[in-house]
């Protein structure tokens, strides 16, 4: 079975060489059992990131980088990473490891002929949150129980991009949004489609290089339109 896994990266020069040192282990054990091939998406970084992506990563017939000239924000550079994606199995993973590169190999356990989508979840009882700022762990946590309100779902988290997607949803899922909200808007789709999804209890830990690109105030804006979009849905049956 081929498995892709997915690494947007944007301004990450200070981290990737940390990046190297966890995944590359990861995806020497995993090549065990998968054909794996890594597709990072450079969302038009303006520093190092990819000549080091390069000097890091240099196993070329497994090994894709694709370079926006231009930022274009997590969203599309998911889009990039799926499009550009050969996997029965497509992963999706930070660059920060601010969820560590080993939860793959747990995340591929759950993957069974019944689950279309295993996803990281830091809010399950049974998660863990280490040093992350209050105020995004309020905000996260915050739009995750209005969702599982609003879909009627046993989901704890719907904010986190380290995934692992059957092709079929990757294929059948269309979402429009560019930014962090990308990431959210997937799930919600897949779940109003019926894709059934598994989640593993996970540990979110501060990124010890670099900075975040999340602009907070974005965020919530985004939020609120997705959270008026399913609320229109369930009144009116209108695309979320």
């Amino acid at each position: 079975m081929r498995l892709s896994i997915i690494v947007p990266c944007y301004n990450e020069e200070l981290g990737i060489s940390n990046l190297a040192d966890q995944l590359n282990p990861v995806v020497e054990d995993l090549r065990k059992r998968y054909e794996v091939e890594l597709v990072f998406v450079d969302d038009g970084s303006t520093d190092r990131t990819n000549e080091l992506l390069h000097n890091y990563f240099i196993d070329k017939d497994n090994v894709k980088i694709v370079k926006h000239k231009k930022n274009m924000n997590l969203g599309a550079a998911m889009r990039t990473g799926f499009k550009n994606s050969s996997g029965d199995l497509i992963a999706a993973l930070d660059s920060d490891c601010t969820y560590s590169p080993q939860l793959l190999k747990e995340m591929l356990e759950m993957m069974d002929e019944d689950t279309d989508i295993v996803t990281v979840s830091p809010y399950h009882p049974k998660g863990k949150v280490n040093n992350v700022p209050s105020y995004r762990i309020f905000l996260s946590k915050s739009v995750s129980s209005i969702y599982k309100i609003l879909l009627g779902s046993n989901l704890h988290t719907y904010t986190a991009m380290v995934r692992i997607y059957r092709k079929d949803v990757v294929k059948n899922i269309n979402f429009r949004s560019d930014t962090f909200l990308g990431i959210t808007e997937i799930m919600i789709k897949s779940l109003t489609k019926g894709y059934r999804t598994k989640e593993l209890p996970a540990e979110l830990n501060v990124r010890k290089f670099g900075a975040s690109k999340m602009k907070t105030l974005s965020v919530i804006k985004d939020h609120l339109g997705l959270i008026s979009r399913i609320t229109l849905h369930k009144i009116f049956r209108t695309e979320i």
